[in-house]
């Protein structure tokens, strides 16, 4: 991790450290909504509460020209610099699919401003790392919010990226290396490459920002209240830390203190990244919390000048490249009410200095990957998955039935013609117009029926019956044209399929905090009172 403005040489050596800016970067949010009175002719915009770094802006100033200007202060990058793209996940009733954000903090010291803020004389112009990496999940619904934050110096397997700008091939790491030395091998599309190898997550979109933009948007925001259980004073004996001074109890904080806040690891519990992202946890609900409180930013001069840092501050993919793309995507995030955002920080265990991923990191990527609920508040979409369709099903030998074979995972192949086997046993059951479609590629990591329309509801459910799949695994789908059958991992081989319990909760390592817990407060390490 990063600490105070002094750069840590030894955290590009090889010595544990805490985030740095990119935290930061990712933890200022902000969201924009609304219009000033029509006879203005302007645009103001009205800050509602979205979540984090992301925050981002209509048109602030007057008409075309100066939404062009914003539009030219934005950085674009490639969105994915690897090989492997992982499918997007399909498209639930509505036609909703979820939307993942990939937030990055860098620590790139390559203007002066970036430089004092981070120090360290030396390592201008150095590779920038993805000091903060936050994963931004917004339910396929828009009811429900996930921030998943990984470790700086998780151990991970970067994937060879190539460098669009240069055409530069960076060779995928033989071992596993820190996961925040992504950035360096081609710019952050090869993080957002190194985060679908490991979770298996599609990641739509990535936003990054440096040290000056968090400063900037924090202190344009106005003030954002932080608690701490006793005085700290983040320094140590040989001047490292990020310099954070504050009393015990809340404090409203903004500007270069919000980003001590966020790159704070000396002071703060154990001292490591894994507080850290506590920290900026709690930052980023304030936040929301804050702006939905205050909504709206009514002075014009104020809006323009946050315009014009967040804009410069931000490097995003093409899909983002635009204030309206970034303002339509603040809308989308505004619809999520504070006690449905929930944070947490990837289970991890140390490995010497360094930590890896756990079981339950995979119990939480999987939770992701399949839209659920990290708070558990879905119960009532899953009772509602396992009622009984009210509309009858159609007799056996009348339902045609399509099956896939989606039993290949990260780690093995498909196996061989499983869905001519399952239709064979369907045909078995009666259901005569089984049949195997083996013409495309699917991977699922338990087996579902799906079905277009609330006409084929029964048809689906009674498909699920006579394999005993259970109901809460058929699914509506507007990726499917009529009743569909995926084979998936549980069932790879074999004529009974057997539904695997399943655990849909979050593990208690991930260390959730919800967006509306306004208690929370920051352990002091009482090394570093005063």
């Amino acid at each position: 991790m990063t600490q105070s403005g002094v750069r840590e040489n030894e955290s590009r050596q090889g010595v544990r450290r805490g985030p740095g800016p990119g935290e930061s970067k990712s933890a200022a949010g902000g969201v924009p909504g609304g219009e000033g009175p029509p006879r203005r002719r302007r645009r103001l915009l009205k800050w509602s509460a979205a979540v984090l770094a992301v925050l981002i802006l209509g048109t602030a100033g007057a008409g075309y020209l100066y939404y062009r200007h914003l539009n030219g202060n934005i950085k674009k990058d490639a969105l994915n610099l690897g090989d492997n793209k992982v499918a997007a996940p399909t498209p639930n009733a509505a036609g909703q699919t979820p939307l993942n954000i990939l937030l990055i903090g860098s620590d790139a010291r390559d203007t002066e401003e970036n430089q004092k803020l981070g120090g360290a004389r030396e390592t201008f112009g150095a590779a920038p790392l993805a000091d903060v990496q936050m994963l931004l999940h917004l339910s396929a619904d828009r009811t429900n919010m996930s921030v998943v934050s990984m470790p700086r110096d998780t151990l991970v397997k970067i994937p060879k990226c190539t460098d669009p700008d240069d055409g530069k091939v960076y060779a995928g790491t033989q071992g596993r290396t820190m996961t925040n030395q992504s950035l360096g091998h081609g710019g952050p599309g090869c993080t957002v490459a190194t985060w679908q190898e490991l979770t298996g997550i599609h990641i739509d979109h990535f936003i990054m920002v440096d040290f000056a933009g968090v400063v900037a948007m924090a202190d344009a925001v106005g003030g954002v209240p932080v608690c701490v259980d006793a005085n700290i004073h983040s320094r140590t004996s040989d001047g490292k830390g990020s310099g954070l001074k504050l009393e015990k109890g809340t404090s409203y904080i903004q500007g270069e203190q919000a980003l001590q806040w966020l790159r704070t690891r000396y002071g703060f519990e154990d001292g490591s990244d894994l507080a850290r992202a506590k920290a900026q946890h709690m930052y980023m609900n304030a936040m929301v919390r804050q702006l939905r409180e205050n909504a709206t930013l009514s002075s014009p001069n104020k809006l323009r000048r946050l315009a014009e840092e967040a804009t410069r501050a931000l490097t995003v993919d093409p899909g983002l490249d635009t204030v309206k793309k970034l303002y339509d995507l603040s809308d989308e995030l505004r619809k999520v009410e504070p006690a449905r955002i929930t944070m947490t920080t990837m289970p991890n265990r140390y490995v010497g200095a360094r930590v890896e991923p756990t079981e339950d990191a995979e119990q939480l990527f999987r939770l992701v990957r399949e839209d659920i609920a990290l708070d558990g508040k879905d119960t009532d979409r899953t009772k509602a998955a396992e009622k009984a369709s009210a509309d009858p099903a159609a007799a056996d030998d009348e339902i045609a039935v399509q099956v896939r074979n989606g039993t290949r995972t990260d780690t093995l192949a498909p196996a061989s013609g499983r869905a001519s086997t399952v239709a064979g046993l369907l045909k078995e059951q009666g259901f005569a117009q089984a049949v195997a479609d083996t013409k495309g590629s699917w991977s699922e990591d338990r087996t579902l029926v799906r079905y277009p329309s609330a006409d084929l509801e029964g048809d689906a459910q009674r498909v699920a019956k006579a394999l005993g799949i259970p109901l809460s695994s058929v699914q509506r789908s507007t990726g499917v044209s009529g009743v569909t059958l995926v084979v998936g991992a549980d069932w790879r081989t074999g004529p009974d399929y057997k539904a695997p319990k399943r655990n849909d909760k979050t593990p208690k390592s991930a260390e959730a905090l919800n967006g509306a817990d306004d208690k929370a407060c920051m352990h002091v390490n009482p090394g570093f009172t005063w």
